[in-house]
């Protein structure tokens, strides 16, 4: 089965979406039949154009972490039962880099869209996630290695800026901005050391998405995740806990 996308939000509306989850719209909305006795690709799919703005042609192998044990700790497909996993952790057309915030406590979140977690992080592993469960939720599977003293840091940040931009912030890339709105704190069971769970509404020229966010510490490695629903941007989306189970499951083997 081949995953496609279906995401009909204006270019425009890419500024104020996070840029790692813009890979998964590939690989999450929408299903079209391979040719019979054809497995789905596994580095999966090349994402259909979004209405507006060109699309990549071909999924590529993604490039391999100098740390072996952030490879190992990589998404590959077949990991997860019922969702696409593709190497094109970030859309190519996205804005490149890290967003910067207009309040200085708010920069952590700011931070968290970007290319990498933090500015302290050594290196950055990406994935895009799709599930073939619930048509149109698309996730963005990161792990980045740290220091652990910096990895720490990461966590604690990220909860005080949470509570601190409640009312909402916006966040600049390459000359566009978008918002983000009623940052709310939400549960969330994650299985490593520490872990910061919210939810934020993006917007940019009247378009908005919903946005769940999950950062978890296990030792020296910051896992990322992303979700939202990029067949009706508008509507809540989750971070599924097998998702963020495998991926955890991943950076514990890894070592």
């Amino acid at each position: 089965m081949r995953i496609t996308a279906r995401f009909t939000a204006p270019a425009t509306t890419f500024a104020l979406l996070p840029a790692l989850l813009l890979g998964a719209v590939g690989c999450s909305s929408g299903t079209d039949a391979s040719p019979p006795g054809k497995g789905p690709d596994p580095k999966g799919s090349a994402a259909a154009s979004p209405t507006g703005a060109p699309g990549p042609a071909a999924a590529s192998p993604a490039p391999k972490a100098k740390d072996g044990r952030l490879e190992r700790s990589a998404l590959e497909q077949g990991d997860l039962p019922g969702y696409q996993v593709s190497a094109q952790g970030k859309n190519p057309n996205a804005p490149a880099g890290q967003p910067q915030a207009d309040k200085k406590a708010c920069q952590p979140l700011a931070d968290i869209m970007g290319d990498k977690p933090d500015p302290a992080a050594h290196e950055t592993v990406n994935r895009g996630v799709g599930s073939q469960k619930q048509v149109g939720l698309a996730v963005s599977a990161s792990v980045s290695s740290y220091d652990e003293s910096d990895a720490k840091k990461v966590v604690s940040r990220l909860r005080e800026a949470v509570a601190a931009c409640g009312s909402g912030f916006t966040a600049t890339v390459q000359k566009q901005t978008g918002s983000y709105r009623d940052v709310k704190a939400v549960p969330f069971k994650a299985a490593g050391d520490e872990s910061v769970s919210w939810t934020t509404t993006a917007s940019a020229q009247g378009v908005s998405a919903q946005v769940h966010l999950v950062v978890v510490r296990e030792g020296s490695s910051i896992v990322r995740l992303m979700a939202l629903n990029v067949a009706a941007a508008g509507q809540k989306a989750a971070v599924p806990q097998e998702v963020a189970d495998k991926q955890l499951e991943k950076v514990r083997k890894a070592g």
